[in-house]
């Protein structure tokens, strides 16, 4: 059964067009109502900045003597079980 997130009401302010040209797409498809369309832009925001967040991170690491020892360390720890494994995947 799928599990229901803990839901709150929440009071903001968005710009009168906005919120006309959001209903124009409420009541059945795409939008099946006004909560669902700003809880749905919302969660595509949200995902964009930590798309965006992971990314810089990604990016600061690379840069990161320290984080690309630890990689070079594990990559060479792991080599000989990475090459064990890579000759029992039968070939396309």
């Amino acid at each position: 059964m799928p599990v229901t997130p803990a839901l709150k009401k929440v009071t903001f302010y968005l710009p009168v067009d906005l919120l006309q040209k959001l209903r124009r797409f409420t009541g059945g498809n795409p939008i099946p109502s006004l909560n669902a369309g700003v809880r749905e832009a919302l969660e595509k925001y949200v995902a964009e900045l930590e798309q965006k967040e992971f990314q810089q991170a990604m990016a600061a690491a690379a840069k990161d003597p320290a984080f690309l020892r630890d990689t070079e360390e594990i990559t060479n720890a792991f080599s000989e079980a990475d090459r064990e494994t890579a000759r029992m995947i039968p070939e396309w």
